[in-house]
Parts: structure tokens; sequence; C-alpha cells
């Protein structure tokens, strides 16, 4: 397994995009695959945020994070976000998320990123208090229920 920028395998914005829709769509208002796949256009850098990094093994896709900025509106202060954070089923329990998110987390770090926030669905943090996130507030945002997050990577 190796990680790469979703920069470098532009052809795989509309897989992001399904699996995206798939899992986190019906939370957005008028969410389609198409607005979707317009929105992650904007995540095709590699030396700036947004970008997403891919989990893959040769050609094959097992997974995704996203860095990004402002993410929860209700929180315009809280600049650097860790989203989108998604595991194919079939590689699910093999330890790729935690992987994955220590390899965002050193991207943002190299990029200058002291804290990163993120807001996860798991009201007891799950993997990313194993992984040394602290709980900042659980609260109901657009409808759901989320533990919000963050950690300082500095340290």
């Amino acid at each position: 397994m190796k990680f790469v920028f979703l920069a470098d395998r532009k052809e795989e914005v509309p897989k992001l995009a399904q699996w995206y829709f798939d899992e986190w769509g019906s939370y957005v208002e008028n969410s389609s695959i198409n607005s979707l796949s317009s929105k992650l256009n904007e995540y095709l850098n590699k030396t700036e945020i947004p970008l997403i990094i891919l989990a893959v093994n040769g050609d094959e896709v097992m997974g995704a994070a996203q860095l990004k900025f402002r993410e929860m509106t209700i929180y315009p202060e809280k600049e650097h976000w860790l989203g989108g954070v998604y595991i194919v089923t079939e590689h699910r329990g093999k330890n790729l998320a935690s992987a994955l998110v220590k390899k965002t987390e050193e991207i943002a770090l190299t990029m200058g990123v002291r804290r990163l926030h993120l807001q996860t669905e798991n009201l007891t943090g799950g993997l990313y208090a194993r992984l040394g996130w602290q709980l900042i507030k659980s609260v109901n945002y657009l409808g759901v229920d989320v533990a919000v997050m963050y950690k300082d990577l500095s340290s």
C-alpha cells in the first residue's frame, strides 16, 4: 500500500464522488454525484489545502481522506479540518483508516498546520480517540449528532 494525492489520480474523482454520496449524501441538501464530483475537483492539489490523500494498492483505491478549510460553519475560527475519511468496505478493520489519518496528519504538519479538527458520528471518538484526538464538544450539526475533536500536530 502507498499514499498518493488525488491530484495524481484525477480519474478517481467519479469513484470518490460515488463513495461520498453513498456515505454522506443524504446529509447535504440537493446533493448529487455530479455536485460532489465538481466539489472534489477543488481538491486536486498537492502543495496546498484543500487536498485529498488516497490509500492505494496498485490500481486499486482502498480509501481516502481530506484536508480542508472550515468544515463546520458553526466554528468559523477553526481553520484546518480532517474530513471525508472513507475506507472501502472490504478493507475496513485492517488499520487502513489509522494509517491514512496518520499520513494526512503528517502532510498537514509539513504544510505548517499545527492543529487539525474533525467531526465524527462516533460520539466516543472511536478511531480518532485512539489516535490521540481530543473531544471539544458533541453537537447536533445539520440534523446529525457529531463529536467535534481536535489534535495538536506539533506535540
